[in-house]
């Protein structure tokens, strides 16, 4: 589990979770919490009871959603019977930890200390073009939050040196604001380009307002003794990967 000092806050419990320390075994090995993937549930189940004993909450009150890459958020106030078809979750009920599946794509944890309103986001770059942060801050601020107040910190995500895409990909960034080519540069393969998603993701997040953003520089690509990868997994054919996970939680006073 790896924490980021901005977030270790009064009455708040975080991690950004590797994929060490789980039950799980081959490509899934070991800490892999994604109950989509092909892993065996059982590990799964277990794996996911180690993280939520890590923040010190009941296995049942750790909630994720059904991921779809968009910008939609739920709030959560008891643990889910079915998981929400969204990508940002928000709560201020004590003993919840918000969990975000991962494997590449940017996992966002959010506080605000003074509020004691927390949220969690999953940015892949659908949902990072079409607003997921932002919808998860304004959903933030309809339970009690100020952006001003919300610290943000955005873990384990794929760099831009890892993350090729096509020649039609920067269009719905430059249709946004032209200035986003910024964010790409040209790939060796030609019309292809380098996407820095982290970077877009920081910096939208600060002309939202926000009051702290943080990036841990951390690549999921790159470091696979620690994190899964859906883009590495591809590039070797394999067919299935892990899903790490990225909670916070409100603790109980």
């Amino acid at each position: 589990m790896i924490t980021a000092a901005p977030l270790n806050l009064s009455g708040i419990a975080h991690g950004f979770f590797t994929r060490e320390g789980g039950y799980s075994t081959g490509i899934f090995a070991s800490l892999n919490c994604g109950l989509g993937s092909g892993d065996d549930v059982a590990l799964v189940t277990q794996n996911r009871a180690k993280v939520a004993a890590s923040l010190n909450v009941d296995t049942s009150h750790l909630v994720s959603a059904y991921q779809i890459h968009s910008a939609d958020v739920a709030v959560v106030e008891a643990p889910f019977t079915e998981r929400p078809k969204v990508d940002g979750l928000v709560t201020r009920v004590r003993g919840i930890a918000l969990g975000v599946l991962t494997a590449d794509c940017g996992p966002v944890l959010f506080a605000d200390e003074k509020a004691q309103v927390i949220g969690a986001c999953h940015a892949g770059w659908k949902g990072a073009v079409s607003g997921i942060t932002d919808t998860t801050v304004l959903a933030m601020e309809r339970l009690g939050a100020l952006r001003e107040n919300i610290v943000a910190v955005l873990g384990p995500t794929i760099s831009q040196s890892a993350y090729e895409v096509g020649p039609e990909f920067p269009k719905a960034f430059l249709e946004q604001d032209p200035a986003h080519q910024k964010y790409f540069i040209p790939s060796v393969k030609p019309g292809h380009y380098m996407f820095d998603l982290p970077t877009y993701l920081s910096d939208r997040m600060r002309a939202f307002g926000l009051g702290q953003v943080h990036d841990l520089a951390l690549c999921t690509y790159a470091d696979e003794d620690r994190f899964f990868s859906y883009r590495r997994a591809t590039h070797r054919g394999e067919k299935d990967y892990g899903r790490l996970i990225s909670a916070i939680a409100l603790t109980a006073k």
